[in-house]
């Protein structure tokens, strides 16, 4: 088979409707939206989650919890994840990021305990759980909270 050979499967492009070119077209005059009424006007139909008057399904449904707009969301580490690096690095939240072990920084950097640290390594976060810092100083490290 040749590049200038290939057909699309049957079914694959379907024609556009052609609205309103003539009688003999099938879809002309009306254009397929039929005689007056809402749906026949331009701009015309309900809106989204229009339910015909009744108290649609978002107003009958109770309201339930609310979102603390002063939230803080950490990018979180586990120290187990820190032996990828090598003996007396300083891991910075710059450092984690480009090697991949956190996507985003978000609110700031939280090293938590689980696992062993078997390296002696300086980390800088912005947070740490009290596991991680026994860890971490366990291994012959610090722990620099920035």
């Amino acid at each position: 088979m040749k590049l200038h050979e290939m057909k699309y499967n049957d079914g694959a492009r379907k024609n556009r409707k052609r609205l309103g070119r003539g009688h003999g077209s099938g879809q002309g005059k009306t254009a397929g939206k039929g005689h007056k009424g809402q749906n026949a006007r331009s701009g015309g139909g309900v809106r989204l989650g229009f339910e015909g008057g009744q108290t649609p399904l978002a107003r009958r449904l109770p309201k339930r919890g609310f979102t603390n707009f002063t939230r803080k969301e950490y990018g979180i580490v586990n120290v187990e994840a820190l032996n990828k690096f090598d003996n007396g690095v300083e891991v910075t939240p710059e450092l984690l990021i480009e090697t991949g072990l956190v996507k985003k920084e978000l609110s700031g950097i939280k090293v938590l305990g689980e696992g062993a640290l078997e390296k002696k390594l300086t980390v800088k976060a912005n947070k740490f759980s009290k596991a991680a810092i026994a860890s971490i100083e366990k291994a012959g490290g610090k722990a620099e909270v920035i």
